[in-house]
């Protein structure tokens, strides 16, 4: 598979529906190998191949320069972290497990009240489910949560007086995300089948033409 193919989009998409349980990569792994590319579309395939591959890696990088940039602002801190449950929400996967953890934690205390927390039935198109469907947590539509965590956070940023530090912050963690996806040679382990195999299980676009 050839990442110059993948265009931003396919990836933003790509992250979204991907299943962000696995660790993430090991020290050893993730900092070694380090080289500059030859030429922009060298650049460009593995900028986009290290962003997927890395992903956990870089999500608890930004979310650590956050922590350790409010470690005197405890208001922040908590921010920070429903900053990053925002985020995570956009994500297919945890917001499905997320949603299924808290249902089977309702239903040893209130069975009834787990029952309205079920999602409806989505529907089914050719043997998998409908790409456009509408992702629920708890029983409410995905976009409740975000909004609420996103206020949330918002709101404790304006307490804490440290939206500037968090800008900063969150500037420094996306630099040093982006300067590793580009010097990082990409890992032998990103380029075999098994690996480009998961990334067209959610790259719609993807063709075999």
């Amino acid at each position: 598979m050839d990442w110059g193919n993948v265009t931003t989009e396919d990836l933003i998409d790509a992250l979204r529906e991907v299943d962000w349980s696995s660790p993430p990569r090991p020290p050893s792994e993730f900092f070694s190998r380090f080289a500059v590319p030859r030429s922009y579309s060298k650049w460009n395939s593995r900028i986009k191949c290290n962003l997927y591959y890395y992903r956990t890696n870089y999500f608890i990088l930004i979310v650590t320069v956050l922590i350790l940039g409010f470690l005197r602002r405890p208001l922040a801190i908590v921010a920070a972290i429903l900053t990053a449950l925002s985020i995570a929400f956009l994500n297919d996967s945890f917001a499905g497990t997320f949603s299924e953890k808290v249902t089977r934690t309702v239903r040893r205390f209130s069975p009834h009240l787990a029952a309205k927390m079920r999602p409806s039935l989505t529907p089914v198109i050719r043997g998998r489910p409908s790409s456009k469907r509408a992702i629920y947590i708890c029983g409410q539509p995905r976009w409740v949560f975000v909004l609420i965590s996103s206020s949330a956070c918002f709101f404790l940023w304006f307490l804490s007086a440290g939206l500037l530090n968090v800008l900063w912050a969150l500037a420094i963690g996306l630099l040093v995300t982006i300067l590793h996806a580009s010097f990082r040679t990409p890992n032998l382990k990103a380029r075999l089948n098994t690996f480009r195999e998961e990334f067209r299980a959610v790259w719609r676009n993807y063709s075999d033409l």
